[in-house]
């Protein structure tokens, strides 16, 4: 089972670490496309503030992430865990996990990067910003880039087994699942009842879908197929609606 996870915006910068070192992070065949777009962000944000601000769509209180970014090869690293901490990671809490299920989550997820394109849990990075959806100075956008090897290490990771793509729109714009893998993809909706009226709650959303996989990873559960994936979320709990590849998970509070 290989379950795709989107990064946050918001990360959390560490105080201490060993600086960047691109050859030690997980699937080395995208380190190539990872230290050209590191080259590339490092040398805009070295440039001109408030065009670096207006390429990456940031404001003016957002001023900080430049001057990290101009410094990012030296900038501290932590574990890719600590350093997302939007809200899917903060219910998922992978810190506080048994050593059997942290090891199973380490082995398991893959967190999507506009950066990086795709980390393992442990991996070494530091507080970046760089949002998938940006168009870098004469090379192109960020998700042309990992257009073509993204698909490849995706194929390599999910073998034969089930992957489950949790990403938002804008982190599987970098690369969709092979066609031959995608039978064997799972995609998931939230969806909050109320009064009979169903409807999409972004924040939510992102809450329910950490719970979701920290329950799969605490099971112990290596779901081959959509039904057999269908099956233990309804085991853990979930109302659980199935359309085509997609599993709508149905909950009255929020």
């Amino acid at each position: 089972m290989l379950i795709l996870l989107p990064p946050s915006e918001g990360k959390t910068r560490p105080e201490t670490g060993a600086p960047l070192d691109l050859e030690s992070l997980s699937f080395g065949r995208l380190t190539p496309v990872r230290a050209q777009l590191l080259r590339t962000l490092v040398k805009l944000c070295n440039g001109n503030p408030k065009r670096a601000m207006d390429v990456l769509g940031l404001g003016t209180t957002q001023a900080e992430a430049i001057a990290i970014n101009a410094v990012l090869p030296e900038e501290p690293t932590a574990r890719a865990d600590a350093i997302y901490t939007g809200v899917l990671f903060s219910e998922l809490d992978l810190s506080s996990l048994d050593a059997a299920a942290r090891k199973r989550a380490d082995e398991s997820l893959a967190i999507a990067s506009a950066l990086f394109g795709l980390l393992r849990p442990d991996d070494l990075i530091p507080a970046y910003r760089l949002s998938g959806n940006v168009t870098l100075p004469r090379l192109g956008t960020v998700a042309g880039r990992w257009r073509t090897p993204l698909p490849r290490v995706m194929h390599e990771l999910a073998g034969d087994g089930l992957l489950i793509d949790l990403r938002s729109g804008t982190y599987t714009a970098l690369g969709k699942p092979p066609a031959d893998l995608a039978p064997r993809t799972a995609t998931m909706r939230v969806l909050h009842e109320h009064r009979g009226v169903r409807k999409v709650v972004s924040h939510f959303n992102k809450a329910t879908k950490g719970r979701i996989v920290r329950g799969l990873l605490e099971s112990g559960a290596d779901p081959r197929t959509l039904d057999e994936l269908q099956t233990v979320l309804a085991d853990l709990g979930w109302t659980v609606e199935r359309d085509g590849q997609r599993l709508d998970i149905v909950v009255a509070e929020i």
